[in-house]
């Protein structure tokens, strides 16, 4: 087994560790950048985050780019929610106390079975978020009561990528890719040249949910595992391995 970690540069450390301490072999290369958006700083949007009763970040980058702008454990009233264990860590390092979706479901749907999260009549709900993310949360949420906004704090890029790195990847015998969002995925599947579409529908496919499953399976891919979270924990166990 030989893997490609394909997380935007700087979030493959976790993975990368332990494959080398389990002795697995495999290559980096970032399928996705990552950059603050345009409304990164908007001060009308940062008063709405401020007024706000419950908060949900969607990633951990939400976190890492709202946290640029402003003190995020300042804000005393708010609930916080995280979508992912990856995300709950990274507001927990803040000195943030999350809730997070269920750890048989860290996704959207998971967060939105929380109890807490069932009646919203009133409540003023931020969402911290990319740019042109899902808009099943906000719906749900709206649905039961509440007022939503968005504050989208950074965006998503296909970083330039050298055209024969997927040829790289073959004559290297990766035969696993790790792909921790949709964006991930479509990026791979733009690169990949059609020559090499039989290799990479051999190679085994770990998505982080089922809704990127579904993607995957739609592009032609055949031999996909969901791991049910993005984190590296997930990812591991749906490799059949454990540090």
């Amino acid at each position: 087994m030989k893997l490609l970690l394909t997380r935007p540069e700087g979030r493959n450390q976790s993975m990368s560790e332990a494959l080398s301490q389990l002795g697995v072999p495999y290559i980096i290369t970032p399928l996705l950048e990552v950059q603050a958006s345009k409304t990164h700083q908007d001060q009308d949007t940062i008063a709405h985050f401020n007024a706000a009763d419950i908060i949900i970040f969607i990633s951990t980058n939400a976190v890492e780019f709202s946290s640029q702008v402003i003190e995020l454990k300042k804000h005393k009233t708010a609930q916080f929610y995280a979508v992912g264990d990856a995300t709950f860590q990274a507001l927990k390092a803040l000195g943030i106390i999350a809730f997070a979706a269920p750890s048989d479901c860290q996704q959207t749907e998971g967060l939105l079975t929380l109890a807490d999260l069932q009646k919203l009549t009133g409540q003023n709900v931020m969402i911290v978020r990319g740019v042109g993310g899902r808009e099943t949360l906000a719906e749900k949420l709206t649905q039961r009561g509440a007022k939503v906004n968005y504050w989208e704090t950074y965006q998503r890029a296909c970083p330039a990528i050298n055209e024969r790195t997927p040829y790289l990847w073959h004559d290297e015998k990766v035969d696993t890719i790790i792909i921790t969002s949709g964006e991930i995925l479509h990026s791979l599947i733009k690169l990949v040249p059609k020559e090499l579409f039989a290799w990479l529908r051999a190679c085994h496919i770990i998505v982080p949910s089922s809704r990127v499953k579904e993607q995957a399976l739609a592009y032609g891919l055949e031999q996909v595992t969901n791991a049910k979270a993005a984190n590296s924990k997930a990812m591991l166990s749906a490799l059949g391995l454990s540090i």
